[in-house]
């Protein structure tokens, strides 16, 4: 009898050790996040020329919450791909152009997502105006980015070096629109954060 007990009780230790992590990663999936954003008012803003930092961006807001918004050069940019990137955001880049944008109040956020494509080896010359014009003291700034091969490089450091006075969390770096693993992927980074 003792050593039936003995098998038992260590294999019911075991299966109760297993429900309760059960119960804590299901709770967590619940939240997707160990960020506490209770009474945080959030923003999703994002600058997307292909589609693919939308998408992730829409992903994003669907799982947070909050308002979002799409950072929007005054003129747009051209559809042709090469007139764009090899053409006006290179030189966009080189020279230190922030263009105008279609700006918004960001002053009652709390916590803002950033989402950019990798543009040059930084972040889209509209996300460095709608950084460089706006007030982030004081704020969180959550980037994500999006890249066709390049990763994402320093773009974190450059928007803190832009948005002064702001918090700048790890971000999210997504392959194009980060294919079937992508709701897993933004899951675990906010798990993160």
């Amino acid at each position: 009898m003792k050593k039936v007990l003995l098998i038992i009780l260590p294999l019911l230790i075991i299966c109760a050790g297993t429900a309760f992590v059960f119960a804590q990663n299901n709770q967590k999936q619940k939240g997707d996040t160990n960020m506490t954003f209770t009474d945080k008012k959030i923003l999703v803003a994002y600058f997307s020329w292909s589609g693919n930092t939308k998408s992730v961006a829409e992903k994003i807001h669907a799982k947070v919450g909050g308002d979002i918004f799409r950072i929007e050069p005054v003129t747009p940019y051209p559809d042709d791909y090469n007139e764009t990137a090899y053409g006006i955001a290179k030189e966009q880049k080189e020279k230190g152009i922030h263009p105008p944008i279609k700006n918004m109040d960001i002053s009652s956020y709390d916590v803002i997502f950033v989402g950019t494509p990798a543009w040059w080896y930084t972040m889209a010359p509209p996300v460095m105006t709608f950084l460089a014009e706006n007030n982030f003291e004081g704020k969180t700034i959550i980037p994500f980015v999006t890249h066709g091969g390049g990763g994402g490089y320093t773009i974190d450091k450059d928007m803190a070096k832009l948005a002064k006075g702001s918090k700048v969390l790890q971000p999210l770096v997504v392959y194009g629109k980060g294919g079937m693993s992508i709701d897993k992927d933004i899951a675990d980074w906010l798990n993160k954060l």
